[in-house]
């Protein structure tokens, strides 16, 4: 179940925006939102039908490929032999059917799902859209010997992703736009007046990846569908899903897009010397569409 493909791969002015889908263990998932310079969307525990992650679980449960002695520190000893393997494998299995009992008896109870589902997140795989311009540090501290190893093997499975991906350049003013594809674009058209805008596609990249999935849920893609739960999302002040789609644009420090910022000048004593922009997490000159829209970092500009 581990996975990482790319879904859009850009670059402009040398800088290069990625999009990725990955697949881990949801274990790791605290770990992995530690990188403040990935925009993510991921699934959410109080979205998902109980009755859904109780049949992925008996299905398909999370179990770590290898159990690792105890010992001081946060690195595991060496793999346990063959027969506390064994021992191990069958009591993280009863603790998995123990815990989609649970959950079962919590849901007929009635409760909720945001309760009952957190039952079932030890033993669950976990799907997350990231975008993002930096990802040395990441690989750095997750490709390392020193990481768990259910983080480490997805990040070495994005690392290989990256590297087998070749950017598309784009031009001032054109978007990166995951889950949008060449059929879509031909719903969108600034000359046909019968077409949808083209500053709708955005809103398509935006409510695709809030779905974490490039189909709506009945297996077809459905645009106004998609523009629909944009606005839904816009108003309810939800805008993770909005800082994937990006436009190339042009950093100056007049550009109240663009953040400077500054390092030390070579020169002792001398002033700091500007050493790149930044939108939101993205480095210049990519503009995240998140920044394009009034008030995104207070929910409540949206509802006065």
């Amino acid at each position: 179940m581990f996975a990482a493909k790319p879904l859009a791969d850009s670059i402009a002015s040398g800088i290069r925006l990625t999009t990725l889908q990955v697949t881990f263990p949801r274990i790791v998932l605290a770990e992995f939102n530690t990188h403040r310079v990935f925009s993510r969307s991921s699934a959410s525990s109080r979205a998902i039908p109980v009755e859904k992650r109780i049949k992925e679980v008996r299905q398909n449960p999370f179990i770590p490929e290898a159990f690792g002695a105890n010992k001081k520190g946060m690195q595991a000893g060496d793999a346990l032999a063959e027969d506390g393997q064994g021992l191990a494998r069958m009591t993280w299995l009863d603790a998995a059917s123990h815990a989609t009992q649970h959950a079962e008896d919590l849901a007929k109870i009635g409760v909720h799902k945001q309760w009952a589902n957190r039952m079932l997140e030890p033993f669950l795989w976990h799907t997350v859209i990231v975008t993002a311009t930096e990802w040395a540090n990441f690989f750095a501290l997750r490709c390392s010997p020193e990481a768990q190893p259910e983080i480490r093997t997805v990040a070495e499975l994005m690392r290989d992703a990256l590297a087998a991906s070749t950017p598309v350049e784009l031009k001032q003013g054109e978007w990166h736009l995951p889950f949008v594809f060449e059929e879509d674009r031909w719903a969108f058209s600034d000359m046909d007046p019968a077409a949808l805008p083209l500053a709708d596609l955005p809103k398509v990249s935006t409510a695709r990846c809030a779905r974490v999935t490039h189909l709506t849920h009945d297996g077809k893609r459905d645009l106004n569908a998609d523009i629909s739960l944009h606005d839904k999302l816009l108003t309810s002040g939800h805008m993770s899903p909005f800082e994937h789609a990006a436009k190339v644009g042009t950093p100056s420090l007049e550009d109240p897009h663009f953040s400077p910022v500054y390092k030390d000048s070579p020169e002792k004593d001398q002033p700091r010397v500007l050493s790149h922009f930044m939108c939101g997490n993205f480095r210049a000159p990519w503009i995240q569409y998140r920044k394009t829209i009034p008030g995104e970092d207070l929910f409540q500009s949206f509802n006065t």
